[in-house]
């Protein structure tokens, strides 16, 4: 198994870029390289400056390369297109020409890559976890946001970014029947994968089990872990997903349910190669725990094989 373990600002809080209590996306780097790892996300759409220059340098004065940007939006409503082809447009423009990391053996796709993740409808939100209350949406709203996503892989590719898409709690596309449909409906020349072990457990799946059912679309991995005792909790109340992890549900990886052995000999006995990023939702409230965390996790992940 050849991965590389790298970070993303989520693990400092940094979500919502509307949020007064963001930290300073310097202050993200400074510790993201103090906790080891070289390499990291770019974070959610204006968050970090779209300069070239100025993150370019903040990166190489701290031996930081970025493995991924993100799109974390509507993907649903036809009118949401213009928007999304533009943050794409920008995110790709930016990572495609920064600092990259080394490239691993038996890596599908060479970094950098766009997450696209569905976000923003109150239905969904508070319902996060709970397959059985979701709606879905109608045939021709999944057709428009399958349009959409098609947009945004367009835009990515011309750039050489890999676009994959990341099942996200809260989102459109979440649990099990959501990600076999978009999986049939966006072949992998178009877009591949990124699974992420926390929000498939969170859903009520097995990421061991999902990821090796998917293992020739996975081009790329989020690791997370769940807090049992505070899932069970918030999963008794009616509360948005990013509150409950305000609340704690995600915390360091090795401290939670999931089984962290069985996914690295999953990874083996698949032979994935590529990169895995750590990520552990929280309030930027409580951002100056995340160095303490994140190391935590990298640690963590050492000791069993990683």
């Amino acid at each position: 198994m050849h991965v590389t373990i790298t970070t993303a600002p989520c693990c400092w809080g940094v979500d919502d870029v509307h949020n007064p209590h963001l930290p300073d996306w310097r202050l993200v780097l400074d510790e993201a390289a103090a906790a080891g790892y070289g390499g990291l996300e770019l974070g959610p759409y204006g968050y970090m400056p779209l300069d070239l220059a100025t993150v370019a340098e903040a990166l190489r004065s701290r031996g930081l390369a970025i493995v991924a940007g993100t799109i974390f939006d509507n993907l649903v409503v036809p009118e949401n297109r213009d928007s999304l082809v533009r943050q794409a447009q920008e995110i790709c423009a930016l990572v495609s020409r920064l600092p990259q990391p080394s490239p691993v053996p038996g890596q599908r796709y060479p970094t950098p890559y766009l997450t696209v993740m569905d976000w923003g409808h109150d239905e969904r939100d508070y319902a996060a976890g709970h397959s059985d209350r979701a709606p879905r949406l109608s045939d021709a709203a999944w057709a428009g946001m399958v349009g959409n996503i098609r947009a945004i892989a367009g835009v990515a590719a011309a750039h050489g970014v890999r676009p994959v898409i990341h099942p996200h709690a809260g989102g459109y596309i979440e649990f099990e029947d959501e990600i076999e449909r978009i999986v049939a409906d966006v072949p992998a020349d178009i877009a591949g994968l990124c699974l992420d072990t926390g929000h498939l457990w969170y859903a009520g799946m097995d990421p061991v089990a999902m990821i090796e059912r998917h293992a020739d679309r996975t081009d790329y991995i989020h690791f997370k872990d769940i807090d049992r005792g505070v899932f069970d909790r918030v999963m008794g109340e009616r509360i948005r997903f990013f509150e409950a992890c305000a609340q704690g549900v995600m915390c360091p990886i090795g401290r939670g349910i999931i089984d962290y052995p069985a996914i690295r000999d999953l990874l083996e006995r698949i032979a994935y190669g590529g990169f895995i990023t750590v990520e552990q939702e929280r309030d930027p409230r409580n951002a100056a725990g995340s160095l303490a965390d994140v190391k935590a996790s990298r640690d963590y992940l050492q000791s069993v094989g990683f």
